[in-house]
């Protein structure tokens, strides 16, 4: 989508930033995974395929994808935000014709790194996702169903979305998947969002010049100033 490509979302432990070409390599190298191919029911792409389907998000009308960054990496600007990157977050409008309707996807490929296992991070992506496409890119005062697929073996992610209020819409045992579901109304919005305070929304573009801009010495005083 077109509506998030200067959108940057910033949490207490992630940063939401817009996919773009330079994300590809890292992406496609977590996708070359046996592992997570079969956790996100993917097949595997060659790097060109990859970009071109970088490219085809960025202008699709029903998906938003954001790229998950690690904050406390992201917030070292010598750190390049390629490797800052542990994963990624979509949301589907997957009916055209009812914008109440939305598929979310998350993949934290850095669950595989030990420090990044129980600390949250699927947590709070969720509720930025959720909020983002509820006041972004859903019908405003309206009631509105998240749902999720989810493979059979990936309980952390199961369990994660019930403690959400997700609860099992099918079973396709055929593509090892479960389907989960949540109709938020005013009550339960309250409860799954909770104080979003905490969420900032920023211009993606000046906060990467602002990140990658040399850091200078001004030594005309006794004392070094840095400044951006």
């Amino acid at each position: 989508m077109r509506i998030n490509e200067d959108t940057l979302l910033e949490g207490e432990k992630v940063v939401l930033v817009p996919y773009n070409a330079d994300h590809v390599p890292r992406y496609h190298q977590w996708m070359c995974s046996p592992e997570l191919q079969k956790l996100t029911a993917s097949e595997p792409l060659t790097l060109e395929q990859e970009h071109d389907m970088q490219r085809s998000w960025r202008e699709d009308d029903d998906k938003c994808t954001f790229i998950i960054l690690d904050k406390q990496k992201w917030a070292d600007p010598s750190i390049p935000e390629q490797e800052c990157m542990v994963g990624d977050v979509n949301i589907f409008l997957t009916d055209p014709s009812d914008p109440s309707l939305a598929e979310l996807e998350i993949m934290i490929a850095g669950y595989r790194v030990p420090c990044y296992r129980g600390k949250g991070l699927g947590k709070e992506v969720t509720r930025m996702m959720m909020y983002y496409g509820r006041t972004k890119l859903m019908i405003k005062d309206h009631l509105f169903l998240f749902e999720v697929k989810i493979g059979l073996d990936n309980k952390i992610t199961i369990a994660m979305f019930k403690k959400f209020h997700f609860q099992e819409l099918s079973i396709s045992e055929v593509f090892r998947e479960v389907t989960l579901g949540v109709t938020v109304n005013e009550a339960l919005q309250k409860h799954v969002f909770g104080n979003m305070d905490f969420m900032l929304q920023r211009e993606y573009g000046k906060a990467r010049d602002i990140r990658q801009a040399p850091i200078k010495c001004d030594y005309s005083t006794t004392h070094s100033i840095l400044y951006c």
